[in-house]
C-alpha cells in the first residue's frame, strides 16, 4: 500500500527550547557539530569528535522479524542501509537533559538523551523539502499501532481515503507504523509525528510528508524508552 500520510504543523520557530529554557551558547554549538557529522560521513570522513560509538551495532539482533501485540513485524533489510544509520549508543553531544529526544535533520539522527553522558542514536527519514517542521515540543503520549486518520485536504485530493475518514486501524499497513509518538507545543497538536514505517528503504531520505519516520523496531525501542512529557528538540 502506497503510504499517503500527510502531518501539518505550526511553521518552525527560530529560537529552540528545551524544558522552557532557550538552550545556551553550547548546547548550539554542539548541535553544529552534530550537524556537521552528516557532511563528514558523506564525504567517507570519520565521525566527529563525541560521536564514536559505545557499544557497536549488532543489526542481525535488532532488526530480526518480531511480533508485537498480535502483529507480525518483517526483518529489515539492513544491509541495504547505510551502517551509520543502525541503532547504537554513542558519546552524547545534545547537551539536552535525560530523558530528552533530540532530532537532527541535516543528520537523519534521533537521539535519546540517556543522561550518563550517552544517547541511543537511530537513524530516521525526515519531510520532503517544503514540509519539515523544526522547534521544540513535548511528547503528548505514545499510541502502539495508532489509528491513521487522513485530513480533510489528503481526502479531498485522494477520493479513495473517503473510507478512512473516521480512521484507519493500526497494523502493518497502517502508515503511522508500530509506534506513534505524538509532537504537542504549548498544549496544541502540532499534527507532526515520531513514527513508525515499514519502508525501510526510507530511511536517512526526505520521503515525508513532515512527521519523523523510523524502523519499525527502532520505534518499539524508543518507544519503550521515552516517558510521556519528555521534551523533544528538533534542529
Amino acid at each position: 500500500m502506497k503510504r499517503l500520510y500527510r502531518g501539518g504543523g505550526e511553521p518552525g520557530m527560530e529560537s529552540v527550547l528545551a524544558n522552557g529554557v532557550v538552550l545556551n551558547r553550547r548546547a548550539l554549538l554542539l548541535s553544529a557539530l552534530l550537524l556537521g557529522a552528516s557532511s563528514q560521513a558523506a564525504q567517507g570522513g570519520t565521525r566527529p569528535n563525541g560521536t564514536h560509538d559505545i557499544q557497536a551495532a549488532d543489526p542481525e539482533r535488532l532488526y530480526v522479524a518480531l511480533e508485537d501485540n498480535g502483529f507480525n513485524v518483517p526483518s529489515v533489510r539492513y544491509r541495504k542501509l547505510d551502517p551509520r544509520f543502525w541503532r547504537r549508543r554513542v558519546i552524547d553531544l545534545t547537551g539536552a537533559t535525560e530523558g530528552t529526544v533530540f532530532v537532527s535533520l541535516a543528520e537523519r539522527f534521533l537521539y535519546f538523551v540517556i543522561g550518563d553522558g550517552t544517547a541511543i542514536r537511530y537513524g530516521i527519514a525526515i519531510g520532503k523539502d517544503g514540509y519539515r517542521w523544526s522547534g521544540n515540543g513535548e511528547i503528548a503520549r505514545i499510541a502502539t499501532w495508532p489509528k491513521w486518520t487522513p485530513t480533510m485536504e489528503m481526502r479531498a485530493r485522494l477520493p479513495e481515503l473517503e473510507r478512512y475518514r473516521s480512521g484507519m486501524p493500526g497494523g502493518p499497513e497502517n502508515p503511522l507504523g508500530a509506534r506513534a509518538l505524538y509532537i504537542h507545543r504549548n498544549g496544541r497538536d502540532t499534527l507532526y509525528r515520531v513514527h513508525g514505517t515499514p519502508e525501510w528503504w526510507s530511511i536517512g531520505r526526505q520521503a515525508s510528508s513532515g512527521c519523523i519516520r523510523m524502523l519499525n523496531q527502532d520505534v518499539i525501542d524508543l518507544a519503550a524508552r521515552v516517558q510521556p512529557g519528555a521534551a523533544i528538540i528538533v534542529l
